[in-house]
């Protein structure tokens, strides 16, 4: 795949989005990144990854991060003014989490990790929306971010929710909506149905993300990206990777 100042270009941008009327612009700390169907892609010289980091190493990172957490021992790493100022090039995330907005799980924190480490996506119910996506379609193709972490927690209000099947207020009724068909499956004499339910719906985004989105599967089927799903314990701090 070819790529402009760090970028992936124009051409390739479209090839992998599959259509060639596709507009999509996007503006990052990198730089910005506008495709249409007579704009060419804008690119901030400096931003070349000349190492991203492959799924494993970037999993194996997260996961000796969270550890560190659990044992309260933190390294509180990439977080100097120095790397501030440092960011302001670029970024490069190594990883990219598609969490829940509950604010128990911020990711930066359970992973301890730091600016500029991780691009989180946080919707309640860790949903696999348009939007959001959107997002992760952006940091795999542009900022060349090879891992994706489908983040649900215990005891999940969305999808206790959701489970409960009961009419809902405003917009609240459309996370239920997308939490819904991870359900189907479930067995109906689970012994911890709200618990069966967080895991369902985490497989389900996971696998919605690669349905949904061309550009992901692509970037799969090529070996470049992996989506992985792991739950959080809220009681304990623990990430579990789902087999």
């Amino acid at each position: 795949m070819s790529r402009i100042n760090g970028f992936i270009g124009r051409r390739n941008f479209l090839g992998l989005a599959g259509a060639g009327s596709l507009v999509v612009a996007v503006t990052a700390c990198a730089g910005s990144l506008t495709v249409g169907k007579e704009e060419p892609a804008i690119a901030d010289v400096k931003s070349i990854n000349l190492n991203p980091v492959n799924p494993q190493q970037a999993l194996k990172l997260l996961l000796d991060g969270n550890q560190r957490f659990v044992k309260r021992k933190p390294r509180y790493p990439n977080q100097s003014r120095q790397k501030l100022q440092s960011l302001a090039k670029a970024q490069y995330p190594f990883a990219a989490i598609l969490g829940c907005a509950d604010s128990r799980v911020p990711a930066e924190i359970v992973f301890d990790q730091g600016l500029g480490d991780l691009f989180v996506v946080r919707v309640a119910g860790n949903i696999a929306s348009d939007v959001a996506i959107a997002s992760l379609e952006y940091t795999t193709s542009v900022l060349d971010t090879r891992l994706i972490v489908v983040l649900g927690h215990t005891k999940c209000g969305a999808v206790a929710a959701s489970v409960k099947d009961e009419p809902l207020p405003g917009k609240i009724s459309y996370l239920a909506e997308s939490i819904r068909p991870a359900l189907e499956k479930l067995p109906s004499k689970s012994k911890d149905v709200n618990k069966a339910a967080v895991i369902a719906n985490i497989q389900y985004q996971a696998e919605k993300l690669q349905q949904k989105s061309t550009i992901l599967a692509q970037l799969i089927n090529q070996g470049t990206v992996q989506i992985i799903s792991a739950v959080y314990d809220i009681d304990t701090g623990t990430v579990s990777v789902i087999s």
